[in-house]
């Protein structure tokens, strides 16, 4: 029966971080391609389902171990789901506070051309659906490669924020425009680091070995 209810609990889980890795397609989609019906979407509805869902994530979490009282792996899985919940939840804000400042933007001229920025939103995308799996299957080499990954989304971050300081550095009128971009990648930058933060709880799950606060993500 405890297994049964696991296998419910994890299914929830992954419909969790579907939705927030459509929120965070939404939000870039929405700013590059000026769609404020995507940008509301985020903001209103797609928020509103991720708090339902962090609720019911943690009422089963809790309730399960109540109720059957897991030892060992089962309590260390629900944990970590429970754990997992919250980041998600973060994530969720993120992509809301990436949604509100495109929403100023797409009103403006843009600063520059959109081509680090994407780029970095679909790698912390990736990051996301690769530490979800990681978790799923207990794959210690994807928890890895996550872990590694999280350098291409802050070297990105870096350029984007050197780009922008020159810009806002020749043209004051530009200021407000590129803080609001800097905004948006420094919350990409948080998502990859929270995906990085599960990995490193999956690679503590399944070796035993803390690899949290080591950029190598040494898991051997």
């Amino acid at each position: 029966m405890l297994h049964e209810k696991l296998i419910s609990l994890k299914q929830k889980l992954i419909e969790y971080a579907a939705l927030a890795e459509s929120m965070i397609d939404k939000s870039i989609k929405g700013l590059l391609n000026k769609e404020e019906d995507l940008l509301n979407e985020v903001i209103n509805s797609d928020e509103r389902k991720a708090n339902d869902l962090e609720i019911v994530l943690d009422e089963l979490s809790t309730n399960l171990i109540a109720k059957y009282q897991p030892q060992a792996k089962d309590l260390r899985t629900i944990l970590m789901i429970m754990k997992m919940n919250n980041d998600l939840e973060r994530i969720g804000d993120l992509a809301v506070n990436i949604s509100q400042a495109a929403m100023f933007l797409i009103l403006k001229p843009k600063v520059k051309p959109y081509i680090d920025l994407p780029r970095m939103a679909e790698e912390a995308r990736k990051m996301l659906k690769d530490s979800i799996d990681s978790f799923i299957n207990e794959d210690v080499a994807l928890a890895k490669s996550v872990c590694e990954r999280d350098s291409i989304v802050d070297g990105l971050r870096d350029q984007i924020l050197r780009e922008l300081v020159t810009f806002m550095t020749g043209d004051t009128n530009t200021i407000e425009r590129s803080i609001r971009l800097i905004v948006i990648s420094r919350c990409l930058e948080r998502i990859a680091d929270l995906s990085t933060n599960i990995c490193e709880d999956v690679i503590f799950m399944v070796k035993g070995r803390i690899v949290k606060h080591h950029k190598d993500g040494d898991a051997s």
